[in-house]
């Protein structure tokens, strides 16, 4: 098995193969107990390693998918598994959680707790505040839509891990190892492998920092008399409801959920509310800056690109455009299939991680459930858009 790097929001690698010895496809892998935890021992890249790990997925080679106490995924290969135990279950303290994430983060960094998250930061305390606020909004607020949509969305056991450096220089060189020379062109992401939400102060930490006492309020005024407010509050909500997504029970890290509908719904919420100092409050409002671009970049066969493989997103020239797309048929199925969206939305939470994905699959699962192939509601599709302007 090939490591993978998955970063939702910002794609640096593709998909993750999972194949036995004998060239058994992803889909043949067995799924071990859930919440299998066993006591582990590998030999990693930097020498020998162990954990107490929950063991996701076990492939018929004898290789696994584990989940380590600070909720990173990691892939074992059979030839690196040195030796493995069963535990009875045990999760970890919040205070556990802590300890292990400081020791991986530069010096100089303090953490408090929300009630479903754990901040970590190097700047100001009030302008973490004000993103622990914004996130604790999201987080009711996404459970609360979902319900009522029919999704019941499930508690993680483990708070919610958001990582926010002082600086962007700071957050750059951490952020180089999950983006490469990406990281200078994104102000915040989602880690599908380490599930934590990294970003840096938007506000200008250094005068916030030599001011302590600044509320929470105030660091987020600072953010929204900034001329790129709507995106910078944008891009920390969406990436916020693609770990609230995969953490609470839409999607499962590492299974085959097609990137239209992560980011389709991600986008779905992330529109901001810049006539508050909350900076975020209303779930699917129209987005202004996707909607410009859909109807700018319409072609033929756009729908059936973006349902059968997620290449379009990953291709720098066409990325805008099929963001923007995904945007448009998620705001489409929610306003007028939500009930069968909900439904496609829950057989895809079903999906095992790693599991078997290909583009036949994908248009299969997409008849089944809107009724008709992705080029039927191409039409539709532009003519609702049209309406919104």
């Amino acid at each position: 098995m090939r490591q993978c790097a998955v970063v939702i929001g910002f794609i640096v690698a593709g998909a993750c193969p999972w194949q036995s010895a004998v060239g058994e496809p992803r889909g043949a892998a067995s799924t071990a107990q859930p919440s299998q935890r066993e006591r582990i021992e590998w030999n990693g890249q930097s020498g020998r390693r162990q954990a107490d790990a929950t063991v996701l997925v076990e492939a018929l080679d004898g290789g696994l998918l584990i989940e380590l106490p600070d909720q990173r995924l990691e892939i074992i290969d059979r030839a690196a598994l040195v030796a493995r135990r069963a535990l009875a279950a045990a999760p970890v303290a919040d205070n556990d959680l802590g300890r292990q994430i400081a020791g991986e983060l530069p010096p100089g960094f303090r953490q408090f707790s929300t009630k479903h998250y754990l901040i970590c930061y190097d700047t100001s305390r009030a302008y973490a505040q004000w993103c622990g606020a914004l996130f604790e909004r999201l987080h009711d607020a996404f459970t609360n839509f979902w319900q009522q949509a029919g999704f019941e969305v499930s508690r993680p056991g483990q708070p919610l891990v958001v990582v926010v450096f002082s600086d962007r220089q700071r957050y750059e060189h951490h952020a180089g190892r999950d983006l490469g020379a990406a990281a200078d062109r994104v102000v915040g992401y989602y880690n599908l492998l380490s599930n934590r939400v990294t970003t840096f102060d938007l506000s200008g930490s250094d005068a916030l920092a030599r001011q302590p006492a600044r509320s929470a309020g105030r660091a987020g005024l600072e953010i929204l008399a900034s001329p790129e407010a709507a995106g910078l509050v944008a891009t920390l909500v969406h990436e916020a409801t693609h770990q609230m997504a995969f953490n609470g029970g839409l999607h499962r890290r590492l299974a085959p959920v097609p990137l239209w509908v992560s980011e389709g719904v991600a986008m779905y919420f992330e529109t901001p509310d810049l006539a508050s100092e909350r900076g975020w409050r209303a779930i699917g409002t129209v987005n202004r800056p996707r909607l410009e671009k859909f109807l700018a970049g319409q072609r033929e066969g756009w729908l059936e690109e973006i349902v059968r493989d997620d290449e379009s997103f990953r291709r720098a020239d066409e990325a805008l455009d099929a963001y923007s797309r995904a945007w448009a048929l998620t705001y489409f199925l929610m306003q007028t299939r939500r009930e069968s969206f909900v439904a496609y939305l829950r057989a895809l939470s079903q999906k095992e991680p790693l599991s078997e994905d290909d583009p036949e699959i994908r248009l299969r699962e997409f008849v089944a459930a809107f009724g008709g192939p992705p080029k039927a509601f191409e039409e539709p599709v532009a003519k609702f858009m049209a309406r919104l302007q």
